[in-house]
């Protein structure tokens, strides 16, 4: 089961359960605290009743005295009440009298007249000087619908002491029913709010957590599958934290394996030039002529100068393939960009006897400034090795499939077919024209990895007249994410 499922139905059957619960609480409380309530209301009617019945029963006019006739009336009344959405017609009190020992003497049905209720639970209790009240069947037998009775003593008006009679006040439970149910109808739906809102919380919390969670997750396998990220964005939680710690993870191991890499690529590098020094060396301590002694120094010259252009060149392309993103980046004049990169080798095409032009216009592009200049010197540096004395090496910006092209061209020889896809590999290089040397390769490589992080890419092809040109393609919008190696 997924961790995202597996938090949401946690909570919602913590919430659902305890929602239940409570809802069955107050649902089973409805009934009876409404008839508790009825019941306090009965006890006071029947207490003021039995006040306005004591001199009629004192005198033995009970059944045609004015109490019965004012009750008679009162009855026939209609209240033509709407209590809570519910009508209300008919008064649903019904009153019954007893004489001190209990036999009734009135019963506003017209039922009970002359029968024995001292044994009754709210008669014979209120004799004795109790609370009396019962709830008995309205239908003997039927136990489906019940009436509630509170009792009142009836004392003599000139003896407040001498008890001559008690009163029920009766009431049928099914004349609140409604209320009750619709108490308790409306209990119901507030839960069912109460349960769906907290399914809606616990749902919309579930998918913030696991928002969190799944970044995390595409990130790592991002980072496994070797494709270069952005950090995970800052939160102030332990999933910020998490991803935090799992950046700081991934550059640590990247630093390492960099670091192998590294030292395994200068250690293989080194070892030609170092060879050479170590042979011109050893063959200067033995007896020579001068143009021999002279030939070998300027071969150890040579070959430290080879050596210190790999290291400076092999750092730099680790500084930038190390970038995840681009640091920094900045809106760029294309004109003032590559007459700066042709300003930077002008001393070393001068020597070889190569002219650089410069043919740009008033576009501009975005991205690190400083890294666009080092890869176009580098194209540069490759152009002016390959070119003949007396060429010219044209360095110049075009559009070209929404985005811009920067072009460096020489009229050389061109480049085999086989090396046109190779020669951006690190460690790969064809012989120069003049020397027959071949270089290290990583300044082109170093152009590759700047390209890579501006969203773009490199090219070399070879032209009509028989020379090549490189391509350095930018997007017109630098991506949220760099493409993958």
């Amino acid at each position: 089961m997924r961790l995202g499922l597996k938090l949401f139905l946690g909570f919602f059957l913590i919430v659902g359960i305890a929602a239940f619960f409570v809802m069955r609480i107050f649902v089973n409380e409805v009934k009876p605290g409404v008839r508790q309530a009825m019941e306090s209301t009965l006890v006071d009617a029947a207490n003021v009743l039995a006040e306005m019945a004591a001199a009629d029963l004192k005198a033995g006019h009970i059944r045609d005295g004015r109490f019965v006739a004012d009750l008679a009336r009162a009855q026939r009344r209609d209240p033509k009440a709407m209590v809570w959405r519910f009508p209300k017609r008919t008064l649903d009190y019904q009153v019954t009298i007893t004489d001190a020992k209990g036999i009734v003497v009135y019963d506003s049905t017209g039922r009970d007249v002359g029968r024995d209720n001292s044994r009754w639970n709210d008669v014979y209790r209120t004799l004795r000087g109790e609370y009396g009240a019962r709830s008995s069947p309205e239908t003997p037998g039927d136990d489906t619908h019940s009436v509630m009775h509170v009792a009142a003593p009836i004392f003599d008006p000139a003896d407040g002491r001498r008890l001559i009679g008690v009163l029920s006040l009766a009431q049928p439970n099914r004349s609140i029913d409604p209320f009750i149910a619709a108490s308790q109808r409306a209990i119901m739906k507030r839960g069912a709010w109460l349960i769906g809102l907290s399914a809606l919380i616990g749902l919309l919390m579930t998918a913030w957590l696991m928002h969190g969670v799944n970044r995390l997750n595409r990130y790592a396998k991002a980072v496994s599958a070797g494709e270069p990220v952005p950090p995970p964005k800052p939160r102030r939680d332990e999933i910020g934290d998490l991803g935090q710690a799992l950046e700081t993870m991934r550059r640590k191991l990247e630093g390492k394996a960099y670091v192998e890499q590294y030292v395994q690529s200068l250690t293989h590098e080194m070892k030609s030039p170092l060879a050479a020094i170590r042979g011109a060396a050893e063959l200067l301590q033995e007896p020579l002529p001068d143009a021999d002694r002279a030939h070998f120094a300027r071969s150890i010259e040579s070959q430290a100068q080879r050596l210190t252009e790999t290291i400076d060149k092999l750092l730099a392309l680790a500084e930038v393939e190390q970038y995840g993103w681009l640091q920094k980046h900045e809106r760029l004049a294309l004109a003032p960009l590559l007459q700066a990169a042709a300003d930077a080798v002008a001393v070393r095409a001068q020597a070889a006897g190569v002219a650089i032009r410069v043919e740009a216009g008033a576009e501009s592009i975005q991205g690190d400034g400083y890294l666009l200049r080092q890869a176009l010197n580098n194209l540069l540096e490759n152009a002016v090795a390959f070119s003949p004395a007396g060429t010219v090496i044209t360095v110049g910006a075009h559009a070209e499939d929404d985005g811009l092209a920067l072009t460096v061209a020489d009229h050389g020889s061109g480049v085999p077919d086989y090396a046109l896809d190779r020669v951006f590999e690190r460690f790969y290089s064809l012989a120069r024209p003049g020397t027959g040397q071949r270089s290290s390769g990583l300044g082109l490589s170093f152009v590759q990895e700047v390209a890579r992080l501006h969203g773009g890419r490199v090219s070399l092809r070879n032209r009509d007249d028989g020379g090549a040109q490189a391509v350095l393609w930018l997007p017109s919008r630098l991506p949220s994410v760099p493409p993958r190696r």
